[in-house]
């Protein structure tokens, strides 16, 4: 499972370019000084990551909640599902439903923040805007987030997340570094791996919740009838 978030990362990367890219390369670093600015994309990095390691440790709470009482096989089949529905349903669709517009007027301030920050040359600057940045609204970090609700637990679900971030570290320093140095076309392949790349991993999960005893993928269930009997591990 813990594959799946560098994975989502990797490729995820891409996208967070379009999204995430011009603050990327908005950032005040230091040209001249090499060291200087190694530490202070690190440290957006760092910020970034930060913020979504809080995220995967709430929603990793909240999955907490359902294998409390016992729905953690179904919570991870829903999971994929829904993975698989916002891949495969049309954005038109998405955007009638409005599924996503309380969130983005919710962070209209982080923007706002962020806009302030990018202006400013403080020690914590860097920290603060990569903190920030890893609240913007992102379908990519949505999938990572479903997926850390299907780990289970807090410490898991911020795991993933981290994880997830980790792989977007590569491509979004390069970013920093050389700005739009990708070509079109090859953005445009990547950005059409990405949606397989989800459903994919959406299928893993259904796999896992389905329980059906293969190693790794698919474990049998945490209670097995034996005789009439339930016997819990």
């Amino acid at each position: 499972m813990f594959i799946s978030a560098v994975l989502f990362g990797l490729l995820g990367s891409f996208h967070c370019i379009g999204m995430c890219g011009p603050i990327a390369f908005m950032l005040p670093v230091d040209r001249n000084n090499k060291t200087k600015r190694i530490l202070q994309i690190s440290m957006y990095h760092a910020g970034r990551l930060l913020t979504y390691g809080l995220l995967g440790l709430l929603f990793g709470l909240l999955g907490k909640s359902f294998y409390f009482f016992g729905f953690q096989q179904q919570l991870s089949i829903v999971i994929g599902v829904l993975m698989i529905l916002i891949v495969l349903l049309p954005k038109k669709i998405l955007n009638t439903a409005r599924i996503t517009q309380p969130i983005y007027k919710a962070l209209s301030g982080v923007k706002n923040r962020l806009g302030k920050e990018l202006k400013q040359q403080r020690a914590d600057t860097f920290f603060t805007i990569g903190f920030l940045n890893g609240f913007l609204p992102c379908g990519l970090v949505y999938m990572a987030i479903f997926a850390s609700i299907a780990t289970g637990n807090s410490l898991s679900g911020s795991v993933y997340m981290i994880l997830f971030g980790l792989g977007t570290v590569p491509l979004m320093t390069t970013f920093v570094y050389l700005g739009n140095f990708t070509s079109r076309l090859v953005k445009k392949r990547i950005q059409q791996l990405i949606p397989i790349a989800i459903v994919l991993i959406a299928i893993l999960f259904i796999l896992r919740g389905l329980g059906l005893g293969i190693p790794y993928i698919s474990p049998v269930h945490m209670s097995e009838t034996v005789s009439g009997g339930v016997i819990c591990y």
